[in-house]
């Protein structure tokens, strides 16, 4: 728990960015789905940084310059090279021309299940592999080099949330403590988190028991209503519409699977109507919010 909350402080600066490409979830390796883009995380509290696995779409902005490429953006994966005429175009960048690493914690593992250099070397052979249903099915999987991820019990994956719900319960308390430039929560959301803040009968963070945590839900329940609906609108991002797609997704993913093995399949058991995309209502029913609880204007 602890080392989630100070990863989450690490990033909480970036809350308000966020790029504008999407992508459905993706399965599990091995199974089809569309052909999409893979985009960049976006950047909210809880994920990683911005500025590693941004994709956004080609722009060109109406600067002249002598240099062609210098406002003309293309996404990860891809650099700017100019034609004969002096027209900037985006092309697969050499994994090989990627700056060299300072260490194993750059590395990223794919769903095809190998360890990348970086994020510049993933998106880099990923991009090479346009066209092809490699590349169709290759993904960021999660942060770190590739490991044994054990298979999530059924057991397990009742615990989960339980564990998730406490734990976006004492993010938003840890942001409130800290926000004292604002940060962190918008004014709207400082005053609902007060209220939690306040309460004298809030679980105070820790390392406590499945079944404690299962009671304090069950007791306390108002408590989790915002937590759970303030986490799906940092994530839904790419753009604002309501549903979560596989690269809005990724913040939260891809740094908690190698923590948390049974991640993966709790996002995906989410999906209740496997049509690739989270919606509001399935989200919360995810994290056990009564329907009547389910409200839009708590993720604004």
């Amino acid at each position: 728990m602890r080392v989630w909350i100070v990863f989450l402080l690490c990033l909480a600066g970036h809350a308000r960015a966020a790029p504008a490409d999407e992508e459905p979830i993706v399965e599990e390796p091995g199974t089809e789905e569309p052909v999409v883009e893979e985009t960049e995380v976006g950047a909210n509290p809880v994920q990683v940084e911005i500025g590693e696995f941004d994709e956004a779409i080609d722009i060109v902005e109406d600067v002249v310059t002598e240099n062609a490429c210098l406002n003309y953006h293309c996404k990860k994966g891809k650099v700017c090279e100019v034609d004969e005429s002096n027209t900037p175009m985006c092309v697969c960048q050499d994994p090989s021309s990627c700056p060299p690493v300072e260490g194993d914690f750059e590395h990223i593992c794919g769903t095809d299940n190998k360890t990348y250099e970086s994020s510049c070397h993933f998106f880099a052979t990923k991009c090479t592999l346009e066209g092809t249903k490699k590349g169709h099915k290759l993904h960021l999987d999660y942060i770190g080099s590739c490991k044994l991820i054990e298979p999530c019990l059924d057991s397990e994956l009742t615990e989960f949330p339980l564990r998730m719900r406490d734990w976006l319960k004492n993010v938003l308390v840890t942001l409130y403590e800290r926000d004292e430039d604002n940060n962190l929560l918008t004014e709207k959301q400082k005053l609902r988190v007060k209220k939690i803040y306040e309460n004298e009968k809030r679980l105070q963070a820790g390392d406590h028991s499945l079944d404690l945590l299962a009671h304090d839900f069950e007791k306390n329940y108002n408590m989790y209503i915002f937590p759970v609906h303030w986490q799906f609108g940092q994530l839904d991002q790419h753009p604002v519409d309501g549903y979560l797609t596989h690269t809005e997704l990724a913040p939260l993913r891809a740094p908690l699977i190698p923590m948390e093995h049974c991640t993966t399949r709790f996002f995906e058991q989410c999906d209740a109507d496997a049509d690739k995309y989270i919606a509001l209502e399935e989200w919360a029913t995810c994290f056990g919010l009564k329907d009547q609880d389910v409200d839009k204007d708590l993720i604004i």
